[in-house]
């Protein structure tokens, strides 16, 4: 069974290769048929949602339904790409889910301040991940109503 909107395009900022090779690969297993977009840190996500230099193209940088954000990357980490996103009003209603290694309950109430919609641990294993994944798809694309946000 595969889950997902083919038209909902998902954005995840993460600095770790091999994590977003493993979200990747969790993604498929889960079988979700939405378009999976990585970018490596806060400023390259920023230039994507903004539509700058190698993004500028809106073919083929469409404007995500999702954003999956890591915490700590580098030159601008995603607590600062949070507060620039829900602080413009054309991206604010773009849904933001954290996902890190951080468990610290600093950054779950910061991030929630932010106004993140959904904070979720990384976690150990590949088959957790799967599993997480699959919920986060069951979730957002066939219970959550998402707003148009193109």
């Amino acid at each position: 069974m595969s889950y997902g909107k083919n038209g909902i395009t998902i954005l995840m900022a993460e600095d770790d290769e091999e994590d977003r090779m493993l979200v990747e690969d969790a993604w498929e297993v889960a079988h979700l048929d939405n378009k999976l977009r990585c970018v490596e840190d806060g400023e390259e996500l920023m230039d994507y949602l903004y539509h700058r230099g190698t993004y500028a193209n809106t073919e083929d940088s469409p404007r995500p339904g999702l954003i999956l954000l890591d915490l700590n990357m580098p030159r601008k980490d995603g607590r600062e790409a949070l507060q620039e996103i829900k602080g413009d009003p054309d991206l604010r209603r773009i849904p933001v889910v954290v996902l890190t290694t951080s468990k610290s309950e600093e950054d779950v109430f910061s991030t929630y301040d932010l106004g993140v919609n959904s904070y979720i641990t990384k976690p150990v294993t590949f088959e957790s991940l799967s599993k997480i994944v699959q919920t986060l798809g069951e979730y957002w694309f066939r219970i959550v109503r998402l707003p148009n946000v193109s």
